[in-house]
């Protein structure tokens, strides 16, 4: 019998069904670092959302199987360790393609619609001592028109290559894997960074991918450019970007991730105060619709270990 532990329930607000072997199944709210050998002890199957499960923990843990990743990312989990020891470990992939993408263009369409600073006025009382039926005072721009920088090609740049067609954007790409899709451009990153009016990122975070949006990067971008980032916050050099946005370098920039989650203070997008910038507490995957397909997904994938055919391996 299969003992299964989940150390971070919160962190999936779903209905989860129980794999149909013969298991216990037991939950933790939410697992501090120190905690984690102690909780997995005898456990067969670790379930983890953002819990890192590192080497010195593997080493503790002799009855661990499988370690079960509700998310697609898996930096948190130390896989030279596991495969070292013959841990399978899954992951979730492509439970999001609504909910990221949509949360992405929310990003673009607030900033380029200037939409928190004209929220501002209105609740400042601006609008009522209009002289005119409209309030203006801040750039209002179309993304028709103006070219998307999708860093990144998988199954969400994918999409919001879609999408963004669908709003008369010309598409770019930078990626690894060849792109030959019809209406889409491949180019190497500085190209795209230098051409495009808009760079959402997609990419996985790796020791290749740490930091490459810097400040040399980001001196490549339009200064009318928007920068998004749904994806991983260790892509970017936050204080690059912080210092870009206060000084005009490029015009705005939309992030629902930071490089420590939850943030420790004194991080330099955290004191951002400033109607060219938007901060999101990493909740691009989370629509209900979405947090319960990875959580079927999540069910699917231990089922599938548990009949020897695993699947999603990271």
């Amino acid at each position: 019998m299969h003992k299964i532990v989940f150390l971070d329930r919160d962190s999936l607000v779903a209905n989860l069904r129980r794999p149909g072997f013969a298991h216990e199944w037991t939950d933790y709210p939410g697992t501090a670092p120190g905690e984690v050998a102690e909780r997995l002890q005898g456990a067969t199957i670790a379930v983890t959302n953002k819990v890192a499960l590192r080497a010195a923990d593997i080493e503790r843990l002799p009855d661990l199987k499988m370690v079960a990743v509700a998310a697609t990312g898996t930096d948190n989990i130390d896989l030279a360790a596991c495969r070292a020891r013959g841990i399978v470990v899954s992951n979730i992939r492509d439970y999001s393609l609504v909910s990221v993408p949509e949360h992405c263009f929310t990003l673009m369409l607030a900033l380029k619609r200037n939409l928190r600073a004209y929220i501002e006025d209105v609740e400042a009382g601006r609008w009522e001592m209009s002289e005119r039926f409209c309030l203006l005072g801040h750039s209002l721009g179309d993304l028709s028109g103006s070219q998307l920088g999708i860093v990144g090609y998988g199954a969400l740049g994918h999409r919001v290559a879609q999408i963004a067609r669908a709003f008369g954007m010309k598409v770019a790409v930078a990626s690894r894997s060849p792109v030959s899709d019809p209406g889409v451009t491949a180019m190497t990153l500085p190209e795209l960074l230098r051409s495009s009016d808009v760079v959402t990122l997609h990419a996985p975070l790796t020791e290749q991918t740490r930091n490459m949006i810097g400040a040399a990067e980001l001196a490549m971008m339009k200064p009318t450019a928007l920068l998004i980032n749904t994806a991983r916050g260790g892509l970017v050099d936050e204080a690059a970007l912080a210092a870009a946005l206060r000084k005009g370098v490029i015009a705005g920039a939309g992030f629902d991730v930071l490089s420590k989650e939850p943030p420790a203070e004194g991080n330099p997008l955290l004191g951002l105060r400033q109607p060219n910038f938007i901060l999101t507490p990493h909740v691009a995957w989370a629509s209900a619709g979405a947090m319960q397909t990875l959580a079927d997904m999540l069910v699917d994938n231990v089922e599938a270990f548990g009949k020897g055919a695993p699947l999603n391996v990271v």
